[in-house]
């Protein structure tokens, strides 16, 4: 019988066996002081394009002297227990209520994360005779929740309406032998790509599949669409999307997330959604950041046309560098170059050591094998000088890659860091 650590041993994965030269740099870095565009890292003042925090709210003082306020009243344990025990109070209700009305949905649901909170929620809105029809390139929190499905589930291809009625067609041929139903799941933003999912051509094929749909909308809330409700407002479909989830954890800079939809839906989900009913409440002084953030999104709308000057800024300057940044339609800006980890990984190095600018790094498996991508996070707090320094940056990394300086400098890099 072999050892169950065996495999381990054996292989720590493709990102893992990177771990001697990458950690505390590449993965697990360390950025230092106050939230802001402008933080340190190992030192060194750099410009930071990887913290999600689109509306400046994170460090914004009306912000903190809330979050203070609720800290010193209920402190760190308030409520205890679960919500359906002894955790549940006035001011969740009203969190829900003013989350429900905002992105224009019959009533809302709190969940202590996102990522936790979206795999409860498939696991509790499909039986094991319904089919999921999911997009490829999903979040990892929507893989793991299809995981958990003990029935059917096809994917397909990425943004693409074709496969998608393709797959809808199998799934109609399935359900009809199951006697079971479809929960068709795609994202309002995706977060490597900064595409926006097709929503309004999926919600056209309702005409002729009967399906639900889910939408993940985590970078979309507060930052598309007239009022900030997100990406299914932005493209006219919001009454349309069944289920709808987002997290605090982006525009809101904070902790959480909820899933709003109709009333009867939600009903349901309470008394269903294991992770919420075995779990601890959401902390009352992160409800209580929450509806203060939440007011600041509706009544505060220079935040999104603050953060959109610079997104606006950032990826036309780009573009008209002659960078590749994909078909992004949202805050997300991707930078997609050629190159090999360890040359990835000297481009990085340079990029924070000589240029002073901060953002992360994907390489494969995330992505194909021979691509590197810079994905980099606009916020409202970024100026329009940190938007030229960084574009003189990327030019100058953009040059030594192609002349393969990175190519020379990987090895000897690789050597060093593992001595």
């Amino acid at each position: 019988m072999k050892d169950l650590f065996a495999k381990i041993y054996k292989d720590k994965g493709p990102l893992g066996k990177w771990a001697a030269q990458a950690e505390g740099y590449f993965v697990f870095p360390k950025l230092e002081g106050q939230i802001s565009n402008r933080m340190k890292f190992q030192g060194k003042d750099v410009i930071t394009w990887s913290i999600n925090d689109y509306l400046g709210l994170a460090n914004h003082p009306e912000v903190r002297k809330v979050d203070a306020e609720a800290a010193a009243d209920y402190g760190s344990a308030y409520p205890m227990g679960a919500r359906m025990m002894s955790g549940h109070t006035d001011l969740h209700e009203k969190l829900q209520n003013e989350l429900s009305q905002f992105v224009n949905k019959e009533a809302a649901y709190l969940l202590n994360f996102g990522y936790q909170g979206m795999v409860s929620t498939i696991d509790a809105l499909v039986a094991k005779d319904d089919i999921i029809v999911y997009d490829v390139d999903a979040h990892a929190c929507i893989i793991d929740g299809v995981r958990l499905h003990m029935g059917k589930r096809f994917t397909y291809k990425h943004n693409d309406i074709e496969s998608l009625e393709k797959n809808l067609e199998r799934a109609t041929k399935m359900a009809e032998q199951t006697g079971g139903g479809i929960l068709v799941i795609t994202e309002g933003v995706f977060g490597m790509r900064g595409e926006q999912g097709r929503l309004k051509e999926i919600v056209a094929l309702k005409k002729r599949f009967n399906f639900r749909l889910f939408v993940d909308d985590a970078h979309g809330f507060g930052t598309l669409g007239k009022t900030g409700a997100g990406a299914g407002e932005e493209q006219g479909v919001q009454d349309e999307i069944d289920v709808y989830f987002a997290t605090f954890a982006k525009s809101m800079a904070s902790t959480g997330a909820f899933i709003a939809a109709d009333q009867e839906i939600i009903d349901y989900l309470k008394y269903n959604l294991r992770s919420q009913m075995f779990a601890k409440s959401l902390q009352m002084q992160l409800v209580v950041g929450a509806l203060k953030r939440l007011d600041m999104l509706r009544t505060m709308p220079e935040l999104k046309q603050n953060l959109w000057t610079i997104v606006d800024a950032l990826q036309s300057g780009l573009k008209e560098r002659g960078f590749d940044i994909g078909t992004t339609k949202s805050c997300v800006t991707p930078v997609y170059l050629e190159g090999s980890i360890p040359e990835a990984m000297a481009l990085v190095r340079d990029l924070r050591e000589n240029h002073g600018v901060f953002c992360s790094i994907v390489v494969y498996p995330v992505i194909p094998k021979g691509m590197i991508l810079l994905r980099m996070i606009p916020t409202a707090t970024h100026t329009l000088i940190d938007v030229e320094e960084t574009l003189d940056a990327f030019e100058a990394i953009r040059e030594r890659l192609v002349n393969g300086t990175y190519r020379r400098m990987s090895a000897d890099l690789i050597k060093a860091m593992g001595e």
